[in-house]
């Protein structure tokens, strides 16, 4: 077992191990070769893991996994390339070597290979999820009023209250007033109507309230796809190390990705949704993803990794709404693409369970006797400021 003193100088060098300045893609030869020793690495150490047990009183997640479907998840070959070239840079090897297969010493490679793992699970998948229970919703504009006369600061996520309140309106009108996944009403607009119109009070579409289920009338909400708090400032505007490491690896699902929600980017109607509070709670967790419809415009198949209780109404497939003058972007495929690849990696190596027991603890305040809470993961997100004012937020 590596002593603790290397193990922590490696894991501070993992700050700039993903290299984002422009380089040539890797030539076919030296990808394959990559990808050969990179599987092989992966295997090996897949074989030394005990089997994922989530009933165990310390949930484990596969470091192995995680690390193979971060790179398998990647939606463009750039990306991939940008992973292999820093998982390598990780593991000390050189990426443009001329044998096909090079001498491996696993017990020099498995500090470097946990390391790495951990590195993508302390500085992206760990806070992310942590951090997406909910988007903050919008508030009141004489809450902010109230901030703005006393001299004292919003808080300071990118987003303001007036944006989150006009990300609120536009989705709103764009999806027509109701939740993409079940197609319930908005409860608030439906009275504002029916207050205004009585029994001739319409939906979005001019149907007559009263000609529809009273059942499919909900509080709606308005949500993120990728997550608000990913371009949350310091006081001075500028990101902090933790939020500047988990872009980076963002790059790794999708090589730019990140230009998309860049600064104000974030509350723009194409990296929102409108749904329910319980899909808002289900989406925000990585436990309910769209996959797009092939060959066909705007519409997915929304699915779910819960299990058959809990998945009621789940898999369907929904043709997502637009404006007739399309001044509102619809949802962005690129930004669902990306949260339906980090669902699949949590999922399939376990960490999504694993993330959901620690937050559980965190929520409860449980340190337990037996050792089995993580505290070092518990202690991590509060250190790195990606849960200040999450509850007072939503």
């Amino acid at each position: 077992m590596a002593s603790p003193a290397p193990h922590h100088r490696h894991q501070a060098s993992l700050e700039d191990v993903i290299d984002l300045s422009p380089q040539p893609p890797l030539g076919a030869s030296q990808r394959d070769r990559a990808r050969r020793v990179f599987h092989r690495i992966a295997e090996r150490f897949k074989a030394d893991e005990p089997p994922i047990d989530h009933g165990a009183r310390k949930p484990t997640y596969s470091q192995s996994m995680l690390v193979r479907f971060t790179y398998e998840y990647a939606l463009s070959e750039e990306s991939r390339d940008i992973f292999l070239r820093a998982f390598f840079k990780a593991m000390a090897l050189d990426l443009d070597g001329a044998e096909p297969e090079p001498e491996l010493d696993f017990g020099e490679l498995k500090p470097l290979f946990n390391g790495f793992a951990e590195h993508l699970m302390d500085k992206f998948f760990l806070p992310l999820k942590a951090s997406t229970r909910r988007t903050p919703q919008p508030s009141p504009a004489y809450h902010s009023a109230v901030h703005r006369a006393q001299g004292t600061e919003t808080p300071a996520f990118v987003g303001t209250p007036e944006r989150l309140s006009s990300l609120r309106g536009a989705c709103l009108v764009r999806d027509r007033h109701r939740c993409v996944v079940t197609r319930k009403f908005s409860d608030p607009e439906f009275v504002a109507r029916f207050r205004q119109d009585g029994n001739d009070a319409r939906d979005d579409d001019g149907i007559l309230f009263s000609e529809q289920d009273p059942s499919q009338f909900d509080g709606l909400e308005v949500a993120h796809i990728l997550p608000h708090s990913l371009m949350k400032a310091t006081t001075h505007s500028k990101l902090n190390q933790s939020r500047e490491a988990a872009l980076a690896i963002l790059h790794i699902f999708d090589s730019g990705v990140a230009h998309d929600i860049n600064g104000v980017d974030i509350d723009r109607p194409r990296n929102a949704l409108t749904l329910t509070l319980r899909f808002h709670q289900l989406f925000g967790a990585f436990d309910v993803y769209f996959t797009p419809v092939p060959d066909t415009y705007n519409t997915y198949r929304i699915e779910s990794f819960l299990p058959p209780p809990m998945a009621i109404g789940l898999p369907v497939t929904r043709a997502l709404f637009v404006t007739d003058t399309h001044t509102i972007n619809a949802p962005s495929p690129r930004l669902l693409a990306v949260h339906r690849a980090i669902a699949h990696i949590l999922h399939l190596s376990g960490a999504g369970f694993y993330i959901d027991r620690v937050l559980r603890d965190m929520e409860d305040s449980v340190v337990r006797s037996d050792g089995t809470s993580d505290l070092g993961h518990m202690v991590a997100l509060g250190l790195g400021g990606w849960l200040d004012g999450a509850v007072s937020s939503y």
